[in-house]
């Protein structure tokens, strides 16, 4: 190892940044030589020792306290985050929102040789970091690999999935997620909750930094996927179900953008979609999201929205996050529709006559999830660095891991991706 250390989480006394530290001791084993070197970050030394004392008592690891070590670095003092940068062979990036934290980050990282892992779910913050840093990171061999948590890889390695796994081409897939909670029920730490304000807030932004890649339409193949209603009943799921209004179409869109330009792939159209439950989670829905829309639009509003997650949001969101017991009952899954030409079938003629469902679920997605994709991302890079692309440079999971065991790991960490049927006669999804 030419540096200290494998792996440096910054962040790592943040919500998500603890969770992801226990998650790295409980894998450090599963690195070539059997010995992972890795340290946490932040600005506060006192908290990062309290993190590393908590990990030690969660997974009887007493040695954690005095193994691993602590570096302070800060986003306000750039030197410090090059030399933290300096040391480490992959970053993983945990403090959020990125659109205030993100960039001196990445730029660091860049400019000083490590690899840059986040768990962003912010389009704009993902793609801009494409737009400044592609070519410098290419030109350093630094690989940044954005959105490397439940936003997105169940979505994007979900849909690299289905398409290996479908026997031809495969055209279109739409994906319905839906969350179930046990008996505490469960919540989502409000650091999700700014992140979708300042997003919603800043759209028109989002926009115009996607003209300026000047990206040409990619070509279609077969009929164009039809866009669904705000609100419908979904028989795929068997609920009520809104489009998603996370940052999955956008990476997934990505990677199919570097699947046709890198690999001469055809495109998989994707549609993305949330189950939201019965009548009475509608009318929450509908008031909580009516609310939404007239406050962000103002500074005023957006404090509000930002000072009461709890009542805005019927609890969904809190300034606490949720506790174990909660994180202990609540699951994912997602439910990936494709459709397609079977092998024997031309594309370009007649309508799609191949189906394929496959089913990606898993443990709490925000920090149990979370911890156990960013991670095993973090690991394939270090286990598996030929597989990569050939080049450094700004990736989505799916264009960074499509040809790595990323998806085997996962398999073997609790979230699980398998086929449920697959056909060439159409029948209905």
């Amino acid at each position: 190892l030419a540096v200290p250390y494998h792996l440096v989480i910054f962040g790592a006394s943040g919500f998500t940044g603890q969770f992801v530290a226990e998650e790295v001791a409980r894998t450090a084993s599963e690195v070539p030589g059997g010995s992972l070197k890795w340290a946490v970050a932040g600005r506060s030394r006192q908290k990062l020792e309290k993190v590393l004392e908590q990990a030690a008592g969660v997974l009887s690891k007493p040695e954690l306290r005095t193994e691993v070590d602590i570096l302070v670095a800060d986003v306000g003092e750039p030197d410090s985050l090059a030399a933290m940068c300096k040391q480490a062979v992959i970053v993983l990036n945990c403090v959020g929102p990125y659109r205030f934290y993100g960039e001196p980050v990445v730029k660091a990282c860049v400019e000083n040789g490590a690899h840059h892992i986040d768990i962003c779910g912010e389009p704009q913050f993902l793609e801009g970091m494409q737009f400044k840093y592609n070519s410098q990171a290419a030109d350093s061999g630094v690989y940044v690999i954005g959105s490397c948590g439940f936003d997105s890889i169940p979505a994007d390695m979900g849909v690299v999935f289905t398409r290996d796994q479908f026997m031809g081409t495969l055209t279109t897939v739409e994906s319905f997620l839906t969350v179930s909670t046990g008996p505490d029920g469960g919540c989502i730490h409000d650091g999700t909750w700014q992140s979708a304000i300042y997003g919603f807030a800043d759209g028109q932004k989002l926009l115009s930094l996607r003209r300026k890649f000047n990206h040409k339409p990619l070509p279609t193949v077969g009929s164009k996927l039809k866009r669904r209603g705000m609100l419908f009943f979904s028989n795929e799921i068997q609920q009520y179900t809104v489009p998603f209004m996370g940052s999955d179409p956008s990476v997934v869109k990505r990677s199919q953008r570097f699947m046709v330009e890198e690999h001469q792939a055809s495109q998989v159209q994707y549609g993305a979609y949330a189950g939201v439950g019965g009548v009475v989670s509608v009318a929450k829905l509908i008031f909580a999201g009516m609310m939404f829309w007239l406050l962000v639009k103002f500074s005023f509003g957006r404090n509000l929205l930002i000072k009461y997650p709890e009542l805005f949001t019927f609890g969904t969101f809190s300034k606490a996050g949720p506790s174990r017991k909660q994180m202990d009952g609540t699951s994912f899954q997602f439910t990936f529709c494709g459709e397609g030409y079977s092998e024997d079938q031309d594309p370009s003629k007649g309508n799609p006559n191949g189906k394929i469902r496959v089913l990606v679920q898993g443990p709490e997605p925000g920090y149990v999830a979370t911890p156990i994709a960013m991670v095993q991302a973090a690991l394939t890079m270090l286990n598996e660095p030929s597989s990569l692309p050939k080049k450094g440079g700004v990736y989505t999971p799916g264009a960074a891991f499509a040809k790595t065991t990323l998806i085997d790991r996962l398999n073997k960490h609790g979230i699980q991706f398998s086929v449920m049927y697959s056909t060439s006669v159409l029948i209905s999804c």
